[in-house]
């Protein structure tokens, strides 16, 4: 792809910081969202809040950036809101999406550079996690009666304890792994560490149902090349500003 991305920001920090990166790396230029409407345009932006999300629903043609896959900057979650504790991790970017399937032939150099312990598939456990989306992932996807809309598609298929888990339950999501068959989700990147831990994640996501989908909820598997292609798919923001993430994003070599 020739065209450059019109880089869009919104009055948050976060977003400013990591679309300036973006911006810096592919030497293009940074807009407020203010003064951005035409979305005939190839633009890039973070996150869905702010009127960013609005933008990209409007769009064919995009770049979205969020927190990466594996090794994010450490974020609290409190009186539902959420916290950056320090801004030194991943982020990822992807092209006409929110998120990437993990589809590509990326080779494992990035991710074994992450140092991530890939352990065996769990052949035994005794309940599935549900995880639900978080209220801004609801509005954004209309997904307001999802956990029981989902519920009720599991049991089509498995006979397993359901147990629902979010981001402010009491129960920590380390301790409810420990024995887990399996975790389901709209597209959380907590799947992500579940199948890290052995545990096969299921998605609803249109996108992620690539890597499992709820009716293979007894079968459902890990591919370790996955893990090679996210790692492609995510950057620091000193990776972004030397350009080199474009320069490999812009190859369009994972999906």
């Amino acid at each position: 792809m020739n065209a450059l991305p019109k880089c869009i920001v919104t009055g948050h920090f976060m977003n400013q910081m990591v679309v300036n990166a973006f911006a810096k790396g592919i030497k293009g230029e940074v807009i407020d969202i203010k003064k951005f409407s035409d979305t005939s345009n190839l633009f890039a932006t973070y996150g869905i809040l702010r009127g960013a999300g609005e933008l990209i629903k409007k769009s064919k043609n995009f770049y979205y950036l969020d927190h990466g896959y594996f090794k994010s900057s450490k974020r609290s979650f409190n009186s539902g809101s959420t916290f950056i504790e320090k801004v030194d991790g991943y982020f990822r970017i992807v092209h006409n999406d929110l998120y990437h399937s993990g589809i590509g032939k990326c080779s494992s150099d990035r991710f074994e550079k992450l140092n991530i312990s890939l352990r065996q598939k769990r052949n035994s456990g005794e309940y599935v996690i549900l995880s639900e989306p978080s209220k801004y992932i609801k509005h954004y996807f209309n997904l307001h009666d999802w956990a029981n809309k989902t519920i009720k598609e599991i049991k089509k298929f498995t006979d397993r304890k359901i147990y629902v888990h979010n981001k402010f339950s009491k129960v920590p999501l380390e301790t409810l792994l420990e024995k887990a068959w399996a975790f389901v989700s709209d597209q959380s990147t907590a799947g992500l560490k579940a199948m890290i831990n052995g545990i096969p994640a299921h998605y609803t996501n249109e996108t992620l149902k690539k890597i499992n989908s709820i009716d293979n909820i007894e079968n459902g598997k890990i591919s370790e090349q996955m893990f090679f292609n996210l790692a492609y798919g995510q950057w620091i923001l000193k990776e972004m500003e030397s350009g080199e993430a474009w320069n490999f994003i812009s190859k369009e070599l994972i999906k």
